[in-house]
């Protein structure tokens, strides 16, 4: 009996890993795969599963976001947790690999695999069924158009994502929920500052170190997405009159409006996240923890992510893809990868793992697989198919998974109670759907 034929479009980690899922269940793949005939301009090696801006692949310890989340692929077969194995590298608590080594074992498995054919060259032509489509975030021109052109929506090119604190760590005998003029219902957390917790605020942000821009990235900076620290230096009213204005605001603890103003907003339906509006920054990682924890009531907020700011080819996924990453609509074609939404290396790849499957099982006639909504994977699906406007690619975090039924303060054993329940749901859902 000839085996069904399906098409994956990109070599990186979740290319590779939907292509590897795929051949596994028994479908022949055509992997294509543009190197080395056309280079992105941030890839360099020849090599399959390149990783461009680190060799770390998070922390290992399963009681973390990313170390449950590696720990989930491994349960699925995962050629990356595969490769890392035998690349893997001494980084104290993390996981990271040699990164030639790695690409190589990716590589040589993928290219090994009896059920796995690598064509090389660009595809520029948007695929009519049974695809993967796994090209990155340096999606080509041509082919991020074909994309555009078949979902209907555009495509985000500039990536301006502000931070992410966990609710329970924000100080709310310092804040306060309110909207301005009380018009609707009080959704934003307010942190309120006086005169001179500003001024030293503004002074730290504006003297901050930023993130060097790679050659690729936009050097233009668009007004809609102004790193805040930018649009600081414009002077010291800057952000007082934009996105740290007070106006309509009154402070409970002091009946007065206050200052200035930081205000977070709801990342999730369930309220265990909040965003810093308006505050969008390129600044480093450390410098980022450092002056945003200046801010009235983030003193020892819990930063899940922080802020970024550079080229990104990513879909409005809510509303396009599934929850299985499937295009909604479509004569089963999958998306997979940082282009999905979701933020990071190991993301990318579970991604890919779960289109892999996906694609799999319903050309098998089988109902696509149900996670369970504790396991990280399920809750980076939920991430992209979920109606938000203000949509933005996100990574692993503790925060988007639901709460315990019962309140753990201790954060490690929190954390480790989170991921021991995830875990286990999850192989339970894998075993009863002839998956593990």
């Amino acid at each position: 009996m000839e085996k069904t034929t399906v098409t994956v479009i990109g070599a990186g980690l979740a290319g590779t890993e939907a292509a590897w899922a795929l051949a596994n269940r028994g479908y022949f793949v055509r992997l294509c795969e543009m190197k080395p005939e056309k280079y992105s301009p941030a890839h360099k090696y020849s090599g399959f599963a390149e990783l461009v801006c680190s060799n770390s692949l998070k922390s290992a310890d399963t009681a973390s976001a990313c170390g449950m989340l590696k720990e989930e692929m491994r349960y699925m077969g995962s050629v990356t947790m595969k490769a890392a194995e035998l690349t893997k590298v001494s980084a104290g608590g993390a996981l990271a690999v040699n990164r030639e080594q790695f690409s190589d074992a990716v590589t040589d498995m993928i290219r090994s695999h009896p059920n796995i054919e690598v064509i090389n060259g660009e595809v520029t032509q948007f695929p009519e069924k049974n695809t993967v489509i796994a090209t990155g975030p340096l999606t080509s021109d041509d082919f991020a158009e074909k994309i555009q052109q078949r979902c209907g929506k555009p495509l985000s090119f500039y990536d301006a994502a502000a931070p992410i604190v966990t609710a329970e760590s924000i100080d709310m005998s310092l804040a306060f929920f309110a909207t301005r003029y009380d018009k609707g219902e009080a959704d934003y957390i307010n942190c309120p500052m006086t005169r001179e917790e500003y001024e030293a605020f503004y002074n730290e942000l504006v003297n901050a170190e930023s993130v060097p821009l790679k050659s690729f990235e936009d050097m233009k900076v668009y007004e809609g997405c102004m790193p805040v620290e930018v649009l600081a230096k414009r002077g010291i009213e800057s952000v007082r009159y934009g996105c740290m204005k007070p106006v309509g605001l009154t402070d409970p603890r002091t009946g007065r409006r206050p200052y200035a103003v930081v205000q977070l907003r709801k990342e999730n339906n369930e309220g265990t996240l909040y965003n810093l509006v308006g505050f969008q920054t390129n600044l480093k990682f450390g410098e980022q923890k450092r002056v945003f924890s200046m801010i009235t009531g983030l003193q020892n907020a819990d930063f899940v992510r922080y802020g970024v700011m550079h080229r990104n080819t990513f879909l409005s996924s809510p509303g396009l893809l599934d929850d299985g990453f499937r295009l909604i609509g479509s004569d089963n074609i999958y998306f997979a990868g940082q282009m999905t939404g979701v933020e990071g290396y190991v993301e990318s790849a579970a991604s890919g793992i779960v289109a892999g499957i996906n694609l799999a099982r319903t050309l098998a006639g089988k109902p696509k697989l149900s996670l369970p909504e504790t396991c990280m994977t399920a809750a980076l699906a939920k991430h992209i198919s979920t109606e938000n406007k203000d949509f933005q690619p996100m990574g692993a975090n503790m925060g988007i998974l639901p709460p315990l039924p019962d309140r753990i303060k201790d954060k490690k054993l929190r954390y480790r109670t989170i991921a021991d329940r995830g875990l286990s749901d999850l192989r339970a859902a894998l075993a009863s759907q002839a998956e593990l």
